[in-house]
């Protein structure tokens, strides 16, 4: 059966034309914010979320961003699907509950690929995460990690494929896949328990960095949920 999808983009295009453009989806609802999707409460399983609710002016006061992201994972399983690419804010996304983060720059097909696996438990971890999770690893702020757990996370974050992998690790690459399976939902959880300044000493950003994008660590400001793409 095709998962049960819940789409929440101020995009009308996007709204209106996932089901169309991934087939393997059921767009049960679609919305602009993610207030109404609170408000009618869908059972689905999975929630497509856009990171960016640019639409201020008609959308005022609308969660976006991380505020979205924790609005919905109490009830919902979160992919956020977004053309952000700064990866301190993408890193914020997993730690802050999202299950796996596409880009909308990825081919449709990829796209849909990457969504189906999050929809059926598994994760979509971006390749600029990965990154910041083997420095994490090689810092001691993850050790649950086994020595071919680590040595499939160091090769997956210098872009190797699985068949390079496969081939200089001497397993298959149906193991590695399940491998790294594994690895992303352990690392995926380690994320979501680091605090704010643990990701921004690890990212080398400034201490504060990173409360314009994270609630609850000190912000003053009441609208810290709008991400400025300019940031």
């Amino acid at each position: 059966m095709r998962p049960r999808v819940a789409v929440v983009d101020d995009a009308s295009l996007i709204r209106e034309s996932v089901g169309l453009l991934m087939p393997g989806l059921e767009v049960i609802t679609a919305v602009a914010n993610v207030e109404e999707l609170l408000r009618q409460r869908p059972e689905v399983d999975l929630v497509l979320l856009d990171l960016h609710l640019a639409n201020l002016e008609q959308q005022p006061d609308v969660r976006q961003g991380i505020a979205a992201i924790r609005a919905l994972t109490g009830a919902h399983r979160v992919c956020v699907y977004s053309q952000e690419e700064r990866r301190f804010v993408l890193a914020a996304c997993i730690a802050a509950g999202a299950a796996g983060v596409v880009s909308k720059a990825l081919p449709t097909g990829r796209a849909e690929q990457l969504i189906l696996e999050v929809a059926a438990g598994g994760t979509a971890v971006p390749q600029s995460v990965i990154g910041i999770l083997e420095v994490l690893v090689r810092r001691n702020c993850i050790t649950l990690l086994s020595e071919r757990q680590r040595q499939l996370l160091h090769g997956r974050a210098r872009g190797l494929t699985y068949a390079q992998l496969a081939k200089e690790l001497y397993v298959s690459e149906t193991t590695l896949r399940g491998y790294w399976l594994d690895l992303t939902r352990s690392l995926s959880d380690s994320l979501r328990s680091l605090t704010p300044s643990e990701l921004e000493r690890s990212l080398g950003l400034a201490p504060g960095d990173l409360l314009e994008f994270w609630p609850g660590g000190g912000a003053q400001r009441n609208d810290w949920w709008r991400l400025d793409s300019g940031a």
